[in-house]
């Protein structure tokens, strides 16, 4: 096993929000609250528990309970359950959609971050109790973003009607595709503990959101996860006070548009847009916008239209009809957690840099906001190979045309490099602007543009030398390619396509172990391992 670690700069995949917010700059410091750094969660703690009663604990508790009946959480889970009843016990939460048999490997990253990161927190902190917490997203609705998971390249999909909440749908169609995933996955000892587990979520469960909580209780349950379903009616009766000012006052538009507009002034994009309602209305297989227009409160593509007064109504007494949206969605996951982080990948934490105002205005604690880990897996075999061509795990995170020219210029006999020649040119034509000066316009810029034509002849010409270089090394650029286009499916990284499942079959639980053992949450590097 060999780690290595680079900056999230030098894998040139992360964003410039990201990487100032990792640096601490200036310019991003009010747009969140207190850095992920150990001595910070003291204060968070303190801050968390002034304001979190114990009815708010009382009912987590009671639901989780009611979530977890008919499933054997580990004795872990269920200690962990309860210790939310005590007034120091916190949580350290993440959240993901429903994937298919967990979509992406970066899931893995995320659950194994709240989980170290509690386990540190519990060291450092004896005298408080933190839990970590996988909040399943189970009310979204895009299907298509988690209907399959991609395997050696090839895409394994679920065919089913879709629509409203993705956690409500049934596992219709998944008996099916069980049985193909036995060719898939193969007759080996792994090969046959993928394939059970997956029929055990998907054939042995009615519905995504327990197929999904049974997966991933299964795979994390020595850890001692709590999975949470915010799609529950008592749970969103301590969101009706939020849900009434979204649905009156739109709070939320107001000032996550104040926000936003300072974010653009500094140079950083927006990364989700607000509505005048965040909210959605959820009920029997949709789940759409809610408009207001001229005081009714209509349900964007159906014909269901409310007064002020009915719809008010209606949140009182079905509070779970009314869906958070991903701007609002933070927020009723502070108000009923205990939190005091939220761990996610950098588009995620993007959009929470547009709340703090919000939270500020509504008096909600804001969570410290912690960057998942990222990790490149890597065989032995494959660095191996990368040894052998002299090439650097680093350079491989490049585009593969700027790899196959920096390979190209390091092995080349032949220096490809008119750099030289360039400057001489100038040197050159300095003489030629002195004359011109002594004459008229015209000459000087006939001067400017012989200089032009004959400096892109030389970089036409250093181009040429390039790719003449490149059909002579074509067998050694080809191995180098077919090991970053294994790294890096379709050009991205390997943590958002490939699933866990083909690093299983070789690995088996040897690979949570080696996550788990080498993944500090609060090392705010990218992650390369080797095994």
């Amino acid at each position: 096993m060999q780690k290595t670690k680079l900056s999230y700069a030098e894998t040139r995949y992360e964003s410039q929000t990201i990487l100032d917010y990792l640096a601490e700059k200036e310019s991003l410091k009010s747009f969140y609250g207190r850095f992920p750094e150990l001595e910070n969660f003291k204060i968070q703690m303190a801050e968390k528990a002034a304001g979190f009663k114990q009815q708010s604990r009382e009912v987590l508790v009671q639901q989780l309970k009611q979530q977890y009946a008919g499933f054997k959480a580990s004795a872990a889970t269920q200690a962990n359950i309860n210790s939310l009843l005590e007034p120091n016990t916190f949580t350290v939460a993440t959240g993901h959609q429903l994937n298919l048999f967990t979509g992406p490997l970066y899931f893995l990253y995320k659950i194994f971050s709240v989980i170290n990161l509690a386990e540190q927190l519990n060291i450092s902190y004896p005298k408080t109790h933190t839990v970590p917490l996988y909040w399943m997203a189970t009310e979204d609705h895009d299907f298509e973003e988690i209907n399959h998971f991609n395997f050696r390249g090839k895409k394994v999909p679920w065919n089913r009607k879709d629509g409203g909440a993705v956690g409500e749908l049934t596992t219709e169609g998944l008996e099916e595709l069980s049985k193909l995933l036995q060719k898939t996955f193969g007759v080996t000892p792994f090969g046959k503990r993928l394939l059970q587990l997956f029929k055990d979520s998907y054939c042995n469960h009615k519905t995504l959101d327990a197929a999904t909580r049974f997966l991933g209780n299964e795979l994390f349950k020595e850890y001692g996860l709590v999975i949470i379903d915010g799609n529950d009616a008592n749970l969103k009766k301590a969101f009706i006070p939020y849900a009434e000012k979204e649905l009156l006052q739109q709070t939320a538009y107001k000032k996550v548009t104040e926000t936003t507009e300072r974010l653009l002034h500094k140079g950083y994009k927006e990364q989700v847009h607000p509505r005048e309602i965040n909210l959605f209305y959820l009920k029997e297989g949709i789940r759409e916008r809610i408009v207001e227009v001229d005081q009714k409160f209509y349900v964007n593509e159906t014909d269901i239209v409310f007064t002020k007064e009915a719809i008010l109504q209606e949140l009182q007494q079905h509070p779970e009809r009314f869906s958070p949206n991903a701007l609002l969605r933070p927020l009723f996951q502070e108000v009923i957690l205990p939190n005091l982080c939220y761990t996610g990948g950098g588009g995620e934490l993007a959009y929470w840099f547009q709340l703090k105002n919000y939270f500020e205005e509504v008096k909600v604690p804001f969570p410290i906001l912690l960057r998942r880990n990222s990790v490149l897996l890597i065989s032995e075999k494959e660095s191996e190979k990368l040894k052998k061509l002299e090439v650097a795990i680093s350079h491989l995170f490049q585009k593969q045309e700027a790899l196959e020219a920096t390979f190209t210029k390091k092995v080349s006999e032949i220096k490809i490099d008119f750099t030289p020649q360039k400057e001489l040119l100038k040197n050159q034509f300095e003489d030629l602007y002195v004359l011109a000066k002594k004459t008229d316009a015209s000459f000087k810029g006939a001067v400017g543009a012989q200089e032009k034509k004959q400096i892109n002849g030389l970089e036409y010409l250093e181009k040429r030398l390039l790719k003449a270089q490149k059909r002579k090394l074509s067998e050694q650029l080809e191995r180098l390619t077919e090991i970053q286009d294994s790294l890096f499916p379709n050009q991205n990284l390997q943590e958002r396509v490939t699933n866990f499942s083909e690093f299983y079959l070789d690995y088996g639980d040897d690979l949570f172990t080696v996550l788990k053992e080498n993944l500090d949450p609060l090392c705010h590097d990218f992650t390369i391992l080797e095994f």
